[in-house]
Parts: C-alpha cells; structure tokens; sequence
C-alpha cells in the first residue's frame, strides 16, 4: 500500500500531496477534489486507510477524522454541477484537482495522483493507474472527498426532497432515474448529462 511513498521518501523526496475526487460519475450535485499531505504515510495507524470505495460510510466517518488528526495539509475544491456543465466533467475535474494542490497550506514536493496526469502544475508528479487502491495518499484524498461529497448530498436531499440524494448521492441508480422523469430536474442536476437531457428535451417536447 505504502511502496511509491516510501520509495520517494527514501528518496528525499517530501512532503508527498495525494489527489483524488468523488462525484465524477454521479448525474447530479458538486465534484468534490481533494488534496492531501500526509505527516508520514507509512505510520501504522493509517492502515485501516483504503479506497473509499471499499469502506462503510461509518467507516469512512471515523477514518475522516484519523486522517485530520494524521495530516500535514488538507485542501478541498467543491465544483458545482453549472461549472462541471459548462466545462465538461473532466476538464473541471483536472482543474480541481491543480486547485486542491495549490490551495494546501504546505507545499508538496512530489503529488500522486488517481490515473490522471495534471498538467501545469510545476511540481513533479505521477499518475497512478488505481492510486486510491495502491496509495495511501490518494486513498486518504478519496476519503476526504467521499465523506465531504456525501454531506454536501444529504444537504441537497433537505434542500430538494423526492429525489432521494441522501441515499444515491446522486449517481444514476433506477430509484434517482424515476425521481428525476417524475419531478423533472432540480438546479443541482448536471444538465450535461445524457440521462438528464433526456429528461428536460421530452419535457420540451411534451409542452410543444
């Protein structure tokens, strides 16, 4: 898990920034990116860190606060769905995360990042294929996105009820999928997304 940050430690090579995001794929609520330096990636107490994705939401609750407690420098970059919609998802996404870098407090000296290379940045850097797998880094960034991601959601879903967002977060599953034909999107919904023009053109069509 911790080989990349100890070979460049040994290196002389740190502080280390781990970059990941939440909210890519879902249809629906901000990109979260996240950028983290941990004190030492390779201190045992992080070995309960993992992809976010592998983890239970209580789970990932609890590590957030290891990680703050674990941290040299954390930076979040929320990105609304107007933004991710006038950008398109991956160029905001990329641009989010040369934000989260350069918004740390401490500057690193080497970032890894999950498959994405980040240009512009002016610090070396590497993207690693499955990085919130094999990175400790990276795999605390996914956790401090995830979690931060999935309360600004269960903050939309009071904002916006019907919709469910507090369960799916705002990925495409058939509950959000129905929710969305019947209530029609809310401002939050990424209207660059085919699911959800698909929604607002038969709308269009059924007025005309």
């Amino acid at each position: 898990m911790k080989v990349i940050e100890r070979k460049l430690i040994e290196a002389g090579i740190s502080p280390i920034a781990g970059v990941d995001e939440a909210g890519r794929g879902a249809c629906a609520g901000p990109l979260l990116v996240a950028s983290v330096i941990l004190k030492d990636p390779c201190d045992p107490a992080l070995a309960p860190i993992r992809d976010s994705k592998e983890l239970t939401e209580s789970a990932r609750e609890k590590l957030f606060d290891l990680i703050h407690e674990q941290a040299l420098a954390i930076s979040i970059i929320e990105i609304s769905a107007q933004e991710v919609d006038s950008r398109g998802v991956h160029a905001a996404n990329l641009d989010g995360m040369r934000r989260a870098v350069q918004g740390l407090d401490s500057a690193p000296r080497y970032v890894l990042t999950d498959g994405y290379e980040i240009a512009g940045l002016g610090i070396p850097a590497l993207a690693v294929w499955k990085g919130d797998q094999v990175v400790v880094s990276i795999s605390a960034a996914s956790i401090i996105a995830k979690v931060t991601r999935d309360r600004a959601m269960r903050d939309l879903d009071a904002r916006y009820p019907g919709y469910g967002f507090a369960r799916h977060k705002g990925y495409i599953t058939a509950a959000h999928s129905t929710a969305l034909r019947t209530l029609g999107p809310c401002p939050d919904h990424r209207r660059s997304f085919s699911n959800v023009a698909e929604v607002i053109n038969s709308s269009n069509l059924s007025t005309k």
